[in-house]
């Protein structure tokens, strides 16, 4: 009886031991990331040696609104980016159906956007950004669906965000509608630097990327 008592006990406190180690274990800080830590296809050439400081660089576009947005907009903020097009019948709408649920996630927060920027800027003029905006249950103070010069679009990509890998017809010259645009989403900190990258179409990493924006909110 006094086994049984004792090996009782014992589990009770094993169990209660581990839970408290478990609920205070905190996740760790986010990695600040630079050129040389991503894949160099992503990257432009003259960036591809830089280990620190790395951060968003200067742009101005505009939204589904006709609104000019720029860097200004998230500066001091946490914000997550995307490339997409309207059109893509793949993995955009899967994305966008995801960073849905990250806007619910912080509804109302001003201190979170979300900017979605187009590969495809002939087709992806203001009016057509708008009624997909729409059809995505946008807020226009919050999401911003952003189009401009097509070449300006990638630059950003390549330059800063990492996230566009270029055709065979972009290094034949023609710059066109066809780069390659990662599944990835950017989050990036109130410094305007990357801390991170998520694929928009798995629900767990949109999870993960939900509570590390929570975590750069409280940095």
């Amino acid at each position: 009886m006094k086994r049984t008592l004792f090996l009782f006990l014992f589990f009770i406190a094993g169990v209660t031991i581990f839970y408290f180690i478990n609920t205070s274990v905190k996740e760790k800080p986010l990695p600040i990331i630079n050129p040389i830590d991503v894949n160099e296809e992503m990257v432009d050439p003259e960036l591809l040696r830089i280990g620190n400081g790395h951060t968003i660089g200067n742009f101005a576009f505009k939204d589904q609104n006709n609104k000019t947005i720029t860097q200004d907009e998230v500066k001091g903020k946490v914000f997550v980016a995307e490339y997409f097009f309207t059109t893509c019948g793949t993995i955009c709408p899967k994305m966008n159906q995801q960073m849905q649920r990250v806007q619910t996630a912080f509804k109302g927060n001003g201190n979170v956007k979300i900017l979605s920027f187009t590969v495809n800027a002939k087709v992806d003029t203001v009016e057509q950004m708008k009624r997909y905006a729409d059809e995505h249950q946008a807020d226009g103070n919050q999401w911003h669906f952003l189009t401009g010069k097509q070449e300006d679009l990638y630059a950003l990509a390549r330059k800063s965000f990492f996230v566009l890998k270029p055709s065979e017809a972009e290094n034949q010259g023609d710059v066109g509608s066809d780069f390659i645009h990662t599944n990835n989403f950017v989050l990036v900190d109130k410094k305007m630097r990357i801390r991170g990258y998520y694929d928009g179409t798995s629900s767990k990493e949109v999870d993960r990327l939900i509570r590390h924006v929570d975590l750069l909110l409280n940095e």
